[in-house]
């Protein structure tokens, strides 16, 4: 859903899980700097961004080993399974997976509801100190985003798998920067083994758009994880964000996912999120007035004004094409633009609490795309109201 989009724009449970150990961390650092804030995730609310041909030259140049921790990032993924409840201690077997060190764990493991909850509450303090909200919804859209449902097998037909997690797929050009997304919340996977990846990314994307203002997103968890690196998509299933027909590359990802013309729309909003960095993406100014400064590492192109704010102001900025330090892509144009697309891009510029209410419903829809639930019916959390 470069960064934050129509997936925005563009739901969660376990699977067969492999996990990242806690060596995996210290090699997730060896491979990545420090991280600085995660704001800079660029497109990070992007399910459409860095798969033009100009992004793809550029992310065909990242190696895990040189990314930069900067979060200026574009939007989607991770990797482990969790331990079953009653079994959380023994790993049976070491996979190799390129970048990471994983272990595999019992197939079928629910994660634990009390795990997810406090989970949530450690990604909301995570957000807090990091202003990450745009490259965890990316995180968690970019796992979601591989989704076809032309292909009835899983995990062959993609989704909300916790494949993401594996180096494979992370070094995917529409996949720059999500490394950083793994850094930043594999403490917490590894806190809490009882919570798969898939899970993990649904629910931090999830809740970065409620702490950023947005609605309350009606999620499930209980998603399984994929177990190794072999069941990871290929490359190419994430939209782009510079295509030569804007709507008709819309229409052709989505609508293999199973989304509508209204929640495409829905989705791009969420590009109300987040920055662009031109060296991720290859979409952006290297800085703005609204991003010198930060909060987080400066620099990147934002689409709104207050880029951590989560409203409808996407939809009036696009539509009155008045500062030409906001940026807009050509996936953002064209919703003003295609008759269809424009009934609900007008309609959400006008009303937010309509905007809120679809996108809350196309995001739940998102974040449950191909994947495999234990139990079957999902797991569905009471923490209250937001």
């Amino acid at each position: 859903m470069a960064d934050p989009v129509v997936a925005s724009h563009l739901s969660l449970v376990l699977k067969a899980l492999p996990t990242i150990s806690s060596p995996s961390q210290s090699l997730l650092q060896q491979h990545s700097k420090p991280m600085a804030s995660s704001l800079n995730s660029a497109a990070s609310l992007r399910l459409f961004a860095s798969s033009s041909s100009s992004s793809s030259s550029a992310a065909a140049r990242l190696s895990l080993r040189s990314t930069s921790l900067s979060f200026s990032s574009s939007l989607k993924s991770l990797a482990f399974s969790p331990l079953s409840r009653h079994k959380r201690g023994s790993a049976v077997s070491a996979l190799s997976t390129g970048g990471f060190s994983s272990v595999a764990g019992p197939k079928c493991a629910a994660s634990d509801p009390d795990q997810l909850k406090s989970a949530r509450e450690d990604i909301k303090e995570l957000l807090k100190s990091k202003f990450c909200h745009p490259i965890l919804v990316r995180l968690g859209w970019h796992d979601a985003g591989t989704y076809n449902k032309n292909i009835e097998e899983w995990p062959r037909r993609g989704g909300a798998n916790g494949s993401l997690r594996f180096e494979v797929e992370l070094k995917h050009a529409a996949n720059a920067g999500l490394v950083n997304a793994l850094n930043l919340i594999q403490h917490i996977k590894d806190k809490y083994s009882g919570v798969t990846y898939a899970d993990l990314f649904q629910l931090a994307s999830a809740t970065a758009i409620e702490e950023a203002g947005g609605p309350k997103i009606p999620m499930k968890y209980g998603r399984v994880d994929v177990s190794g690196p072999n069941e990871c998509p290929e490359e190419g299933r994430l939209p782009a964000a510079g295509p030569p027909s804007p709507a008709d590359h819309l229409r052709e990802v989505f609508y293999r996912m199973g989304l509508n013309d209204k929640e495409i729309v829905a989705l791009s909003g969420a590009h109300t999120l987040g920055r662009s960095r031109p060296e991720r993406s290859g979409w952006g100014k290297p800085e703005t007035k609204y991003t010198k400064d930060g909060p987080g590492a400066p620099g990147g192109q934002s689409w709104t004004v207050q880029w951590l704010k989560f409203d409808n102001s996407y939809f009036k900025d696009i539509k009155a094409k008045r500062d030409e330090d906001l940026l807009v892509l050509p996936t953002d144009a064209v919703l003003f633009e295609d008759p269809s697309f424009k009934v609900y891009a007008e309609k959400y510029a006008e009303d937010q609490e309509t905007f809120f209410k679809d996108y809350a419903e196309a995001h739940a829809k998102l974040s449950n795309l191909g994947a495999k639930f234990n139990p079957p019916e999902g797991i569905v959390l009471d923490y209250g109201p937001r």
